[in-house]
């Protein structure tokens, strides 16, 4: 078991914005498996099966992940036609509870949107205090917007149809039986409810510094002033409060631009595949934390080589995971992404990365985290020859090589710097080769 041994909360590092820091100076690299029912209970009986948290932690640790994204499910029943499956799934428990008087849409009593279930929350906080004693940091994910969009009758299974609940909530003024509505700013008896849940969550977990929050997952473009809204009255709200944690906001399904993402008020995003996120990664430029997450690239998808991509283009990867397949069905393809991110995380705390930055010119291959003079880190997606502009760096420099497939580093005798060097790959396979001045750490 890894604890969590933190300076603080996470915050954007001063000086390389590229990633966080907890404030002991050190970049942190954040990278992690998430699957759809680490937080509510899911599965095809009601009331679905128990979730085991604490063999999904040992899961992670096989793999030296450190994040995960802790989801939120708005429908009390969903199913998985949208995603190529037909198996209906129960979800519980909700923020608030379901007491009546009345029942609700599914037959059971009607959600009391005035008062919250104090086993969600005490859940939550659980579920964030035993992922701190494993070394991971939580993101809460706090609403989600693709059920409504994309689940058939998702709006009859949502708390805030007014056939759920008890105190004439609607969240779907125009009557035109998605919903939507839930996620803009168009009811104000929605916003109240939305923010009185959204304070409860942060006075859950506000003293834990393994925290984050995302806004939502995957809602759609109109919900974009609605966001900006929900990032500043957290930050509002935490500046009230003795400690602050960073907010997330992740790519709107669809049609959905990465430009809202960068001009939003969050600390952190994911983005679409556009700009080649999932294929040919651009570079991270410092102006948002960049958790770059197969879950909006591909749905569930992703290779090796775009973990070491993503890595080298100063960005944190995460993965979508089918998991178990309790929920959609998973494949033994994935393995290699899973443990790609865990040697990512390993080199990552070998090397300097709170002063490296991209810097694709000055390798052949195109994939280089830099610090001119000092220290290298380049990727060769093919095992061929790479040469790497060390021009800055005269003089000898340690050589180091990672087999991108395993994670085994191959020491090599040092090279000469001080101009463009040919490197030849001694892995047969991918590869990165880190070239730097210090004794190896």
């Amino acid at each position: 078991m890894a604890h969590l041994v933190a300076a603080g909360p996470l915050r954007v590092h001063p000086d390389n914005p590229r990633y966080f820091t907890d404030g002991s100076g050190r970049a942190i690299l954040l990278v992690g498996s998430h699957t759809w029912n680490n937080l509510q209970d899911m599965g095809e009986t009601d009331p679905p099966p128990a979730f085991d948290w604490e063999v999904y932690l040992d899961f992670l640790g096989r793999y030296n992940h450190n994040f995960v994204r802790l989801w939120r499910w708005e429908l009390a029943i969903w199913d998985t036609r949208a995603n190529q499956e037909n198996r209906r799934h129960f979800c519980a428990p909700h923020p608030w509870v379901r007491t009546g008087p009345g029942t609700a849409l599914d037959g059971k009593p009607r959600f009391d949107l005035a008062h919250f279930d104090d086993a969600y929350f005490a859940r939550l906080r659980q579920r964030v205090m035993s992922a701190r004693e494993h070394g991971i940091y939580v993101s809460i994910m706090l609403f989600e917007g693709w059920g409504l969009q994309f689940v058939e009758d998702g709006w009859r299974a949502h708390p805030f149809n007014p056939g759920n609940n008890v105190n004439g909530v609607n969240g779907d003024p125009n009557g035109e039986g998605k919903g939507l509505e839930v996620h803009e700013l168009v009811d104000p008896a929605v916003r109240a409810v939305q923010e009185a849940y959204v304070r409860k969550v942060i006075d859950t977990v506000n003293d834990l510094d393994n925290a984050l929050y995302e806004i939502s997952n995957e809602n759609h473009p109109p919900s974009t002033e609605w966001q900006y809204h929900l990032v500043r009255f957290i930050h509002d709200y935490e500046r009230t409060l003795p400690k602050q944690h960073p907010v997330g906001m992740t790519f709107q399904y669809q049609g959905g631009l990465n430009q809202t993402l960068f001009d939003s008020p969050a600390d952190w995003i994911s983005p679409n595949p556009e700009g080649g996120y999932n294929e040919a990664p651009p570079a991270a430029d410092g102006s948002k934390v960049i958790l770059s997450d197969t879950d909006h690239l591909w749905g569930i998808g992703g290779t090796r080589a775009w973990v070491w991509k993503s890595f080298c283009r100063g960005m944190n990867p995460i993965f979508m995971d089918p998991y178990d397949g309790a929920i959609l069905k998973t494949d033994p393809q994935w393995e290699p992404v899973r443990r790609a991110l865990g040697y990512a995380r390993g080199l990552a705390d070998r090397i300097d990365l709170a002063h490296l930055q991209p810097m694709s010119d000055l390798a052949s291959t195109g994939f280089c985290l830099a610090k001119p003079g000092e220290e290298y880190v380049v990727y060769l997606p093919e095992p061929a020859e790479v040469t790497v502009d060390v021009t800055a760096a005269p003089g000898k420099l340690n050589v180091e090589w990672t087999n991108a497939s395993t994670g085994e580093t191959i020491p090599a005798a040092p090279i000469d710097g001080g101009g463009k060097v040919p490197l030849g790959c001694p892995v047969a396979g991918d590869a990165l080769v880190r070239l730097f001045r210090k004794a190896r750490r």
